[in-house]
């Protein structure tokens, strides 16, 4: 009776054993495998929440992770996060990768492996036209909003370095910056332009110059540092590519300019 009952719970042992999932990061099922992508939606047309068809989160970021996911053999699930907790979230297993209009630059690189670059955008300097704000050099003495965490950030602190008495106000989303620009808690933002496009179109009042660079400030997916999904996703952004995918949805998300 109690080699029985001992046989017995080592083979319900094995069997919750042989149930649970194998990674913590990218989730293993009896038929289909999970890949979490984390990313920040609010950030149209990258990503952002689709309010007219419920809450579903769609945008450029999203058509290409679900191709790759996809071609992959990966369900794809989404975490909706502040920008600035992406990358503590990529290296802490919260999720397996990100895409969110995000650049590579050489600080974040020393955290996380990137993707080859699949998008470059310029940044725009977005002021109420009522403050006649036409160069960069009117910022002297003003205020400049930036998401928190963004290439942009980084862009108004060389400013600062350059323009006496310029302050920078950090928030967490973009819809927030241009609610501080619409109340003139701020006199200046810095947004790329395919993002700020959207709200430009709305706001009459508003009105926006190019930030000229010589760097390219393009936008990649980011993993955990030595990851093979990094060499599986390059495989796949290149087919894209060559394909002609990946001109079909810049086209769809950013118009037909956006592929010349």
């Amino acid at each position: 009776m109690k080699k029985a009952s001992i046989i017995l719970t080592i083979l319900t042992f094995m069997i919750l054993s042989a149930c649970g999932s194998s990674q913590a990061g990218t989730q293993e099922g009896s038929s289909s495998k999970t890949i979490v992508m984390g990313t920040s939606a609010d950030y149209k047309p990258y990503e952002f929440i689709d309010t007219t068809s419920g809450q579903e989160i769609v945008g450029f970021d999203i058509d290409i992770a679900k191709h790759i996911a996809d071609n992959l053999g990966y369900e794809l699930e989404i975490e909706d996060m502040d920008f600035n907790g992406l990358i503590a979230a990529l290296n802490s297993n919260k999720v397996d990768f990100v895409m969110s209009g995000m650049t590579p630059t050489e600080a974040r690189k020393e955290k996380v492996d990137f993707s080859e670059t699949y998008y470059v955008a310029k940044d725009f300097l977005i002021t109420k036209e009522e403050d006649n704000i036409t160069s960069l050099e009117d910022l002297q003495n003003k205020s400049v909003g930036v998401q928190l965490g963004s290439i942009q950030e980084e862009r108004a602190q060389e400013l600062q370095s350059n323009l006496k008495g310029l302050d920078i106000s950090q928030l967490d989303q973009i819809p927030q910056l241009f609610q501080e620009l619409k109340s003139g808690r701020i006199d200046a933002a810095i947004i790329e332009n395919t993002v700020a496009k959207g709200y430009l179109e709305k706001n009459e009042d508003l009105t926006s110059f190019t930030i000229n660079s010589s760097e390219e400030r393009g936008s990649a997916a980011a993993f955990p540092k030595d990851n093979k999904l990094v060499e599986q996703f390059n495989k796949e952004l290149q087919k894209m590519k060559e394909s002609g995918k990946m001109d079909e949805l810049i086209n769809k998300w950013f118009g037909e300019e956006s592929t010349q």
